[in-house]
């Protein structure tokens, strides 16, 4: 259609012409008064009214974003079109597994399957499939990579295909860095352009990512967030996103980082504030002299943690500081110059002295008072400054500190080399990690870790022997500054050695602990820590044998594994004794910011990025696997990592309708912050779980179980997997702890899976019953279709986080919220009650839903009205379809 607001035109750089379409064209009509909306509204106005085709965007959509305002926005649904899409490997895999599941489905109807293409743009990153089974060694990378390889390689010919038969379809082999890090330094364009007829169109980049850090992207002036697989195959196949048009947080900074503090304190002391706020569902978009001032690096571990303050964006406008940035990553000069020339003809470049954009709210730090902190022990929001950290830890401890319970004699202990000569209390630190995309990307933090290293190895300092230390850089390029700065040598020789490249103990791929360690830990009960450079520190995430999970600077995870305890003042206690039998603290080995400053200006060159970047071929292992392309793909009956999941199985050609669900029975009743991490399939399989059982059943021994993210291929692993977590306490089931629940048929306690298998032979529907925050966390999109697998036909939570309502939207999973004041307990539901909800086709976005609840003993009958948390009306068409 023509475009009813005039705004094509011509964008001429270098003497090439691309069309672009205009935003000042909207001001000059009335439409919109650009410089008052903030830079992240404006680059989705831009997306709307360059697909206005009246059809997936109206008219009305572009008046509707050009008219947003700070206060009384009202629920105003939009389409957004990203302009490509992000995976990882775990996540990544069901994508292209339902993709290839599509592509039968089209055969069984009758059509051609090779129609089935993504239709934008998608890079797959494998980056989590890697575990730090070996560490403290120069080997430790091979054979790291040797064992993901053969773990792995079943997943990796299915990537390989579909490389080979997707269009628009690229791999970035396992070995390069993690998804955030490799889109922040390589795959982001921050400009886009696609032939469009005889026309070469620009126009700003933007994605969504299968993981809800895709936000790190922001850092860069690209608009993008997590979300749920199922909602990146849509955009995969060239439908929109929808959304409610945002709130718009403004936080401005000011001040510079005083010495001795961390982008990563920088970042913990954001989160927190912006917890505090409420930013959920919102946008926040930093301004101010400190943002202007603020180095790349350092925007893009804000707005990486956007998940962890619960913002869907922390975005920092493009400016002249991107530009540098572009160049320093080896961007060419026709790429930086397309992109200020598109930003600025478009009102999207932010330049000093410009108009303060109109926010919803705002909030201000000055840079110059944040302090060195942690964050735990069970949450990033949970911020702790370092000089309080020993103290909160034992205020935290269950045990009084005086049973500390020393798990073995030290004799015993002695014998169990390499870990000599050691008592482990509470307290103590068994897992150090430098990983995870938050800190990796940053160069300031990555050399403060390594300059902090070589003090420690001048003064005579060692690791603890009982802590697990590891580091895994966010891609090769960290591996070549650290190279050249001198410092590589010096965080080896105090067990930092280089791991791999990915995702790792951020993820829980921190793989097991020594024996002789987690016998301590075990035996003991107690209550051990890990401190890790990452962005989640949820309970049970990091470890199944550590409790206590900090997050913090890379040199302060190597600090703390110089310490060995996690109850150790480093303010004003020693570190330990130097060989000269001096005490040696922190101050004495933490590098100035000078020192920082000339290692970051001696190691890091364009050249690096270009290197590393340059043919992406992978390692040997990716570059022997020879698969070739074709328009289906068989699956393999005996596969235990790929099945055709039964998603698409019994498509046909009519459109489904809105019933009622009546007789529902609880399946699991859970209180506040339950994550996906406790519902979605994660970590190691247990040989006696209902996963690990159809595992052996099929062959497999439980040496060569690998994780349940390698295997999210195969829908009878995960949805046996799903609310298996160890930490999940399911209170139907009072005094467990893990997968399980009580049959309410005859009460009897049983795993999850069994439970449900039950239910489903009498055609019995289920309920989940949840408080706040239901399905915080990574955007797991298996936390929705396991659910669906089990026959979970509605979730009742007090609220839901973002991308995990949308994915049981998608899934089939009616997710009703109570009303505010109104939870399980106050209603006096004890979870044994049969539900009746009442449903009709005609079903709207945010309706109230009656619940009646009786008791099939007692004939208690509970009646209470519920909130439909379909936000928008093309949800309710995925959910009834």
């Amino acid at each position: 259609m023509q475009n009813p607001f005039r705004a094509e035109a011509t964008l001429n750089v270098r003497g090439r012409s691309y069309k672009y379409f205009r935003l000042p064209a909207l001001q000059e009509q009335g439409v919109a008064d650009l410089d008052r909306l903030p830079y992240s509204i404006r680059v989705l106005l831009e997306a709307a009214l360059r697909n206005l085709d009246g059809f997936i965007v109206e008219e009305k959509d572009v008046r509707a974003i050009a008219g947003w305002k700070p206060k009384g926005l009202g629920e105003i649904e939009i389409p957004f079109m990203p302009g490509r899409v992000v995976l990882q490997d775990f996540t990544g895999v069901p994508c292209v597994v339902d993709l290839a599941a599509m592509r039968a489905a089209m055969q069984r109807l009758g059509g051609d399957p090779s129609k089935i293409n993504p239709l934008v743009p998608c890079d797959l990153v494998i980056d989590h499939s890697v575990q730090v089974d070996f560490f403290g060694s120069d080997a430790a990378l091979k054979q790291n990579l040797d064992l993901e390889f053969e773990r792995n390689r079943e997943r990796y010919e299915f990537l390989k295909w579909g490389q080979q038969s997707l269009a628009n379809f690229r791999v970035v082999p396992p070995g390069t860095g993690i998804v955030h890090q490799v889109n922040l330094e390589y795959l982001a364009g921050v400009v886009l352009t696609k032939k469009q007829g005889n026309d070469t169109l620009v126009y700003p980049d933007s994605c969504v990512g299968t993981d809800s850090h895709t936000t790190m992207i922001n850092g860069l002036g690209v608009v993008g967030w997590g979300v749920g697989g199922i909602e990146a195959e849509a955009v995969m196949l060239g439908q929109p996103t929808y959304m409610l048009l945002p709130e718009v947080v403004g936080f401005e900074l000011t001040g510079t980082l005083p010495a001795g503090a961390t982008a990563t304190d920088l970042v913990l002391t954001v989160t927190e504030m912006l917890r505090k706020k409420g930013v959920v569902g919102k946008f926040v978009e930093f301004y101010g002299e400190g943002a202007r001032k603020m180095s790349l690096a350092d925007r893009a571990t804000i707005a990486n943690m956007a998940p962890e303050y619960g913002a869907t964006m922390g975005y920092f406008p493009v400016d002249e500081e991107t530009l540098r940035f572009l160049k320093e990553t080896g961007r060419s000069d026709e790429q930086v110059d397309l992109v200020r020339a598109c930003y600025e003809a478009q009102g999207l470049f932010a330049k000093a002295g410009a108009r303060t954009p109109e926010f919803t709210d705002t909030l201000k730090l000055d840079v110059g008072t944040v302090v060195p902190s942690l964050a735990g022990p069970k949450r990033p929001q949970d911020r702790v400054a370092l000089k309080d950290v020993a103290t909160s830890f034992k205020t935290s401890l269950q045990a009084p500190l005086d049973k500390r319970g020393f798990a073995l004699p030290e004799a015993e202990l002695a014998k169990q080399s390499p870990f000599a000569n050691t008592s482990l209390g509470h307290g103590a630190v068994v897992i150090a990690a430098i990983t995870s995309c938050t800190n990796t990307s940053n160069p300031s933090v990555m050399l403060a870790a390594g300059l902090l290293a070589r003090n420690a190895v001048r003064k005579g300092l060692k690791v603890q022997p009982w802590v697990k230390t590891s580091l895994a850089p966010g891609s090769r390029v960290v591996t070549d500054y650290l190279t050249k700065a001198g410092v590589l040598g010096d965080l080896a020789k105090v067990g930092f050695q280089v791991v791999g490249y990915g995702c790792t103990t951020c993820i829980g791929n921190s793989g097991p602990l020594p024996d002789a360690v987690a016998q301590s830990v075990r035996s003991g009960k107690l209550v051990a820590a890990a401190v890790l450079s990452g962005n989640r520190n949820f309970e049970g995430r990091v470890n199944p044998d550590v409790k206590a999970n900090y997050l913090a600077s890379p040199p302060l995870c190597v600090a703390y594994a110089l310490a060995g305890r996690i109850d150790l003042d480093l303010i004003n206690q020693p570190i330990g004794k130097g060989s000269d039998g001096k005490e040696v603290f922190l101050k004495d080995i933490w590098p100035s910011d000078d020192d920082v400053r000339a290692a970051m200006r001696s190691s890091l060159s364009a050249e690096a990025f270009h290197k590393e970047y340059g043919a992406l071929a992978g390692p040997e292992a990716w570059q022997a696997i020879k698969v070739a392309g074709s328009a289906l793909y068989t699956f393999d009956a005996k596969s235990t990592y790929i099945q055709e999941p039964p998603f698409f199985q019994t498509m046909g050609k009519a459109v489904g309708k809105i019933g009622s669900v009546m007789g529902a029975r609880v399946l699991a009743m859970v209180g506040d912050s339950v994550t996906t991490d406790h519902i979605s399939p994660a970590g190691n399989i247990k040989a006696d779980s209902p996963a690990g059982k159809y595992l052996q059943e099929n062959g497999v021994k439980p040496k060569d179980f690998n994780s349940y993210g390698a295997r999210r291929g195969n829908d009878r692993v995960m949805t046996r997997g799903t609310f298996a977590n160890i930490q999940l306490r399911n209170l139907l089931a009072p005094g467990t702890e893990g997968g399980v629940t009580r049959y309410l048929g005859d009460d009897t306690v049983m795993p999850i899976f069994d439970a449900a298998m039950k239910y489903a032979a009498a055609k019995t529907p289920l309920v989940v019953l949840a408080g706040k925050e239901y399905g915080t966390g990574s955007s797991r999109d298996w936390a929705a279709k396991g659910a669906m697998l089990l026959g979970v036909k509605v979730a009742i939570a007090e609220s839901f986080e973002r991308i995990h309502r949308s994915n049981l939207v998608g899934m089939g999973v009616l997710p009703l919220q109570f009303k505010d004041g109104e939870t399980p307990k106050t209603l006096g539901l004890t979870g044994e009650e049969a539900f009746d909800i009442e449903l009709t086709d005609s079903l709207k976005p945010r309706a109230p839903v009656v619940v009646k609840a009786t008791h099939p003993e007692t004939k208690k009958v509970t009646t209470f009205t519920t909130t439909c948390r379909i936000d928008t009306p093309v949800e309710v068409d995925y959910y009834r379809n």
